[in-house]
C-alpha cells in the first residue's frame, strides 16, 4: 500500500435525535471530505464512537463508506476493528477486508491490558494474520487505552511476526519515542501523527500524513501549515498551529470530545449529539460556543460544506 500523504481525517458518525446511526449521510460525509482534499478516513475510532457501537453498526458502517469509496476511489478508509476481543477483531477485520477498505487499525486491548510489548505483538498478530493481504496501522492512544508500551518497542517485537504492518497511528506526546520509530528498520513503517494540537513539531520530525478529528472541520487550516513548513515559513507555520490550539483549547471549555461535533453544526454539517456516558454540549450554551468560534477569526480555515 502506498503511504498516505496529507490529512486523514476521523470522521463522527452521524447519529439522530434518538442516537441512532444516520448511515443514509455517509455518502454525503465521504464526498464532504473529498472537496475538503481531506486524502483518508479512519472509521469506528475515537471520534467515530466505536466503542459505544455495536458490532452490527460498526460494520453497516463500514459498508457505507466503503460503498462510496469504490464509486469515486479519491478518500480511502481505514476501519479500527477493535478492541478487548481479538475474536470480535478478526470477524470485524474479515468484514472490513471483504467490504473493501484499504487498511485496517488495531488498538491495544484496554479491560485486560497486556504485559508488556511481547504480548501487545501477539494479540496484534492474530488479528492481522486473518486478514494477511490488508494493511494493518496500530493505534497508539495510551490517555484512552492505559497501554503505555513504547511504540519502538512494540515494533521491535510486532515486525518479525506481522508482514502485513503498515505504520502506525500515534496519538502520544512521546516525541523521541516516535522519531525511534520514524527510524526504525531504515523507516520502513509509515508514522501518521494523531495530536492535532502539536502537529508542527511531528512534521519537523519527518511525518507526513496526520489523523486527526479536526480535520474534519479545519482541513484548509493544516493544509496551509503543511505548506508553510515546507516552504521554510516557520513564522507563518507556528501561527497557523497556534490558530489550531486556541480552536482545539474550546473543545475543553465546552465539555471535550463531543464538541466536535457542535464545530461541524457551526460550519453548516449537523452529525447529532455523542451517546452516553460521553457529555454533550448543553442547547444553551451553543449560541455561547458560536461567539467564542467567531472570536477566533479563522472563518477562512473551516471546511466547507459544498
Amino acid at each position: 500500500m502506498n503511504r498516505f500523504e496529507g490529512l486523514i481525517a476521523a470522521p463522527f458518525t452521524p447519529m439522530d435525535k434518538n442516537g441512532e446511526v444516520v448511515y443514509e449521510a455517509i455518502p454525503g460525509y465521504y464526498d464532504f471530505l473529498e472537496k475538503n482534499k481531506v486524502v483518508g478516513a479512519f472509521i469506528n475510532g475515537s471520534t467515530g464512537e466505536g466503542v459505544s457501537l455495536s458490532q452490527r453498526e460498526k460494520m453497516k458502517i463500514v459498508e457505507c463508506w466503503t460503498a462510496r469509496s469504490k464509486e469515486k476511489k479519491t478518500v480511502k478508509v481505514i476501519n479500527l476493528v477493535g478492541g478487548t476481543s481479538y475474536k470480535e477483531c478478526i470477524e470485524n477485520a474479515q468484514h472490513a477486508t471483504e467490504s473493501g477498505v484499504d487498511a485496517i487499525a488495531l488498538l491495544a486491548p484496554y479491560y485486560f491490558k497486556p504485559a508488556g510489548a511481547k504480548q501487545l505483538a501477539e494479540f496484534c498478530a492474530i488479528v492481522a494474520q486473518a486478514v494477511p493481504q490488508t494493511p494493518v496501522y496500530f493505534y497508539h492512544i495510551p490517555v484512552l487505552s492505559g497501554c503505555f508500551v513504547p511504540m519502538f518497542d512494540f515494533l521491535q517485537e510486532a515486525a518479525p511476526i506481522i508482514p502485513n504492518l503498515a505504520g502506525i497511528k500515534y496519538t502520544h506526546e512521546d516525541f523521541m519515542d516516535f522519531l525511534s520509530c520514524t527510524h526504525f528498520m531504515d523507516g520502513k513503517f509509515e508514522m501518521m501523527w494523531g495530536r492535532d494540537e502539536n502537529m508542527l513539531s511531528a512534521l519537523v520530525l519527518g511525518t507526513r500524513s496526520a489523523v486527526g478529528s479536526t480535520f474534519n472541520y479545519a482541513a484548509p487550516l493544516y493544509y496551509q501549515m503543511i505548506e508553510a513548513f515546507d516552504n521554510n515559513d516557520l513564522p507563518k507555520a507556528r501561527k497557523l498551529q497556534q490558530q489550531s490550539i486556541d480552536m482545539i483549547r474550546l473543545l475543553g471549555k465546552y465539555g471535550g470530545i463531543a464538541t466536535g461535533k457542535a464545530y461541524m453544526k457551526f460550519i453548516g454539517k449537523d452529525l447529532g449529539q455523542f451517546r452516553l456516558p460521553v457529555k454533550n454540549m448543553a442547547d444553551n450554551r451553543y449560541e455561547k460556543f458560536v461567539e467564542d468560534v467567531n472570536a477566533l477569526n479563522m472563518q477562512d480555515l473551516f471546511s466547507v460544506v459544498y
